[in-house]
């Protein structure tokens, strides 16, 4: 087994990283205190569906609770919240995750059931046809089943009720060409009404394959006695290779995009969409997030200050930015809900700051986003959940922990110029795509 180790930003020790001859990697951190954390990290998500399969990866996440050859479904939530744990898992675009968060116990008693059931959950899902529900026409009103299927499709229509869904759905799918993560993520009610337990099943054998998986212990613990009782829990049996990746990042569109929809809403919702950088590029990463932090978050923001504050009219209720990292590339988005009398005037103004972006930041302004970023990036440390959840990201999404080392010397290297720059090469405005959500009055 092969032994690697990194020295992690903020802890006492450092992380080890063990590589079985399988690809299974375990990951243990150590953090003092009586609370332990176990994930496990897999490398698929909406990444790996196309349009007959999407959604598929968050239905699977789901019915992975649904028992395996040793426990019956619920048993898994039901023992380890009897015991004050907390359980959950998520779907994202590059990866899906599992994780439980829980007191170690007397004797790590705790701690070592919840490595036996999650390694259960993880490497032995049965996925019951009773506990899927079968399947059934979407326009078939008659069908009234209560099981996980049928949970699924009413979070996607809930879920696409919501103004903020429909604005993003429509800009994330018009700043991708050919890519899959067009697509959202929880898929869509006719996909899921039809997928079939084999289909889920050979989606599972074919993606949660040892060599997609991390695993994460985080707490404080023995190590050797915890890296062999992950070994000898984890049994995969015979698993195939995962499929080799050959999906090429897609570059900016190559003209403005402008998509207006029109719902039955009072106020108006808008969003910008802009291709970044994959991941691992963290030097134009962070000047992203910090372009971000300058723009669009906060009080102090200039979208904020410039747009709501010193208005004369009330156009904006709500304005901000963000920047999401994925492993082919990042996402950067200005997004606000505004008064629809002035929609002209609200795209122009989001516009104009945009472009005043490019003309120069301040040192106070620079040195802001970078206290900003390295406060958000020492919180990322102060709970077991917290520091295997960044872990994760940086072993799926990156493929790189000793990123997570470099990133506060990378932060304090960047200048004002380094964000003037990316502004110009990112943030441009041909390369832009823009969504309106306006009532229908």
């Amino acid at each position: 087994m092969k032994k690697t180790l990194v020295k992690y930003p903020f802890l006492t020790k450092d992380v080890e990283i063990y590589e079985q001859e399988n690809g299974h990697k375990i990951v243990l951190a150590h953090k003092e205190g009586d609370m332990v954390n176990v994930s496990s990290w897999v490398k698929t998500g909406s990444i790996n569906e196309n349009d007959k399969n999407n959604g598929i990866s968050h239905f699977l996440e789901h019915l992975m609770f649904k028992g395996t050859h040793k426990h019956k479904a619920g048993e898994f939530d039901h023992i380890l919240e009897a015991r004050g744990a907390i359980v959950n898992a998520a779907t994202w675009k590059d990866y899906t995750f599992y994780y439980v968060t829980l007191p170690k116990g007397e004797n790590e008693e705790n701690f070592n059931l919840a490595i036996e059931l999650h390694a259960d959950m993880m490497t032995d899902p049965i996925v019951p046809d009773y506990e899927m529900g079968a399947p059934f026409d979407i326009n078939d009103k008659t069908v009234t089943d209560k099981r996980e299927r049928h949970v699924v499709i009413e979070e996607i229509r809930m879920r696409k009720d919501q103004p903020w869904t429909k604005v993003y759905n429509a800009v994330n799918n018009a700043m991708y060409t050919s890519h899959p993560y067009k697509r959202d993520v929880i898929g869509t009610p006719e996909i899921i009404s039809q997928v079939s337990q084999s289909e889920i099943m050979d989606y599972y054998r074919t993606f949660y394959s040892p060599k997609n998986v991390t695993t994460i212990v985080v707490g404080d613990f023995d190590s050797e006695k915890v890296l062999q009782k992950i070994v000898n829990e984890f049994n995969w049996g015979e698993r195939p290779e995962p499929p080799e990746r050959n999906i090429q990042p897609d570059k900016p569109i190559e003209k403005q995009a402008y998509i207006e929809n029109k719902a039955n809403i009072n106020s108006s919702f808008m969003m910008f969409g802009f291709l970044g950088v994959p991941a691992k590029d963290l030097k134009n990463l962070i000047a992203l997030e910090m372009l971000s932090v300058i723009l669009g978050e906060g009080t102090s923001s200039r979208l904020y200050q410039n747009l709501i504050e010193n208005q004369d009219k009330q156009i904006f209720n709500i304005i901000d930015s963000e920047n999401y990292a994925f492993r082919d590339g990042s996402n950067f988005f200005i997004q606000a809900n505004f008064n629809p009398e002035y929609k002209e005037k609200a795209i122009e103004l989001v516009k104009t700051e945009i472009e005043k972006l490019k003309c120069g930041i301040s040192e106070r302004e620079l040195n802001k986003a970078k206290k900003k970023l390295k406060s958000e990036f020492a919180c990322e440390v102060e709970t077991v959940s917290d520091i295997g959840e960044s872990i994760g990201y940086y072993m799926t999404v990156c493929d790189d922990l000793s990123l997570a080392e470099d990133y506060i010397p990378i932060c304090e290297s960047i200048t004002a110029n380094d964000l003037t720059e990316a502004a110009k090469k990112y943030l441009n405005l041909n390369h832009a795509a823009i969504s309106l959500l306006l009532p229908k009055a």
